[in-house]
């Protein structure tokens, strides 16, 4: 189910590999319809890691919901599922020779912000990290070059009398042209 509001959307969806990247793009268009392109690249791949975090350990199932919502200047993207254990920031998990845990430390270094807690109401917990968006730049008009090319006037044309016996006596015209008429 989708459902969404001027700056506000919700998705729920089970953490596979195959819908994460659906996700992706669902989250791209969305900021995009919002005009927060530079923001993109970034929540996409927080929210990436963040399902592969519950692809990986959620138990008992892989359900989640992902809510994206933007309000004063600030992007949160939220994961939602049901295991109650919160997540733990790995300190070793930024060497380089780790080919797991590190997306903690990724949404960390992404973003501004970045917390997790226990779901109010249920069992579960909530992942979020926030972005702030720079107000977008108002360009100063930028002066329209036109290219124009000078018009060439069409050659004039001279009147030129032929001499009608001349070129009927064979005579080309350009031969007539130079004769006087005598």
């Amino acid at each position: 189910m989708i459902s969404h509001s001027r700056r506000h959307c919700v998705v729920e969806l089970q953490a596979l590999p195959a819908r994460i990247g659906q996700i992706r793009r669902i989250v791209s268009a969305q900021l995009r319809h919002w005009q927060l392109d530079p923001l993109i690249d970034r929540a996409a791949l927080g929210v990436t890691e963040l399902l592969s975090n519950v692809h990986r350990h959620a138990q008992p199932d892989k359900t989640c919901t992902v809510e994206i919502e933007f309000r004063l200047g600030r992007l949160t993207v939220s994961v939602i599922d049901s295991d109650p254990r919160l997540p733990v920031l790995r300190e070793a998990a930024m060497d380089a020779l780790e080919t797991c845990g590190r997306g903690l430390a990724l949404v960390e270094a992404l973003s501004e912000a970045w917390g997790a807690r226990h779901q109010t109401g249920g069992p579960g917990k909530v992942v979020w990290f926030s972005l702030t968006a720079a107000p977008a730049p108002v360009a100063a008009p930028r002066p329209v070059r036109i290219s124009s090319k000078p018009v060439r006037e069409p050659a004039r044309t001279a009147l030129v009398a032929v001499d009608p016996g001349a070129v009927s006596a064979g005579m080309s015209v350009a031969a007539s042209v130079g004769a006087r008429p005598g």
